[in-house]
């Protein structure tokens, strides 16, 4: 196997063996799932509303989904529709108890890495991607931001919600991704076409996890 297909191999057996709860999306920092809804929630309403330049609030992606811990709290109450895309058919299976009747607003269930995802071509006003570019290669993150540049409505947005290093590129062994550092990931984002409007640091996190930030692409 080479060391591509090892690297997103790796990565789909670790997520296999996850329990498919909110702790186990977040690595067992369930605690921490309000303060960063919260803070997602006030990012992304900069954006959305009436006017000009506002993105709109007929579809959303929720990329990485998992069981929908973001669609359930932050994107479903926000956007009329909204697709999930997992490499876990598990979670995608979970997610339509945990979603509850909001459910019926759920218009696809997509299970495929992001490596091999394309999203359809004008569908989306928000591309919402926290805590998974780290299971891209560069390459492939380019790629996949390329491909939801193309996904976006007039006035849609991409935002990038993850962990970042303090220096060059951090592998962790463990869940096989890796954490880059935040000119890293600028320079990605401008290869793959897209400016970031906007940028802030997630406040209020544990002090040994790395720092979160959250960019908005258009």
């Amino acid at each position: 196997m080479g060391e591509e297909a090892q690297f997103y191999g790796n990565a789909e057996v670790y997520w296999r063996d996850v329990p498919p709860t909110v702790d186990g999306m977040l690595g067992g920092y369930g605690s921490i799932s309000n303060i960063d809804l919260n803070g997602s929630k006030a990012f992304l309403k900069k954006f959305t509303g009436e006017g000009e330049g506002k993105t709109g609030t007929s579809c959303a992606l929720d990329c990485g989904a998992g069981i929908g811990r973001i669609t359930k709290r932050l994107l479903l109450p926000l956007f009329r529709t909204v697709d999930l895309v997992d490499v876990t058919q598990e979670f995608l299976d979970q997610a339509k108890t945990y979603l509850g009747e909001e459910s019926q607003r759920v218009g696809h269930y997509f299970c495929t890495g992001l490596q091999d995802f394309v999203p359809e071509q004008g569908r989306y006003d928000v591309i919402w991607i926290q805590w998974v570019i780290g299971h891209l290669t560069d390459e492939h993150l380019v790629k996949f931001l390329e491909r939801c540049r193309s996904a976006l409505r007039p006035g849609g947005i991409v935002v990038i919600k993850d962990n970042v290093a303090y220096e060059g590129v951090v592998p962790d062994e463990v869940d096989s991704s890796v954490c880059r550092d935040l000119a890293i990931v600028r320079s990605l984002v401008a290869k793959a076409g897209l400016r970031i409007v906007h940028q802030e640091q997630q406040m209020d996190f544990p002090k040994e996890i790395y720092q979160v930030h959250t960019l908005a692409l258009r």
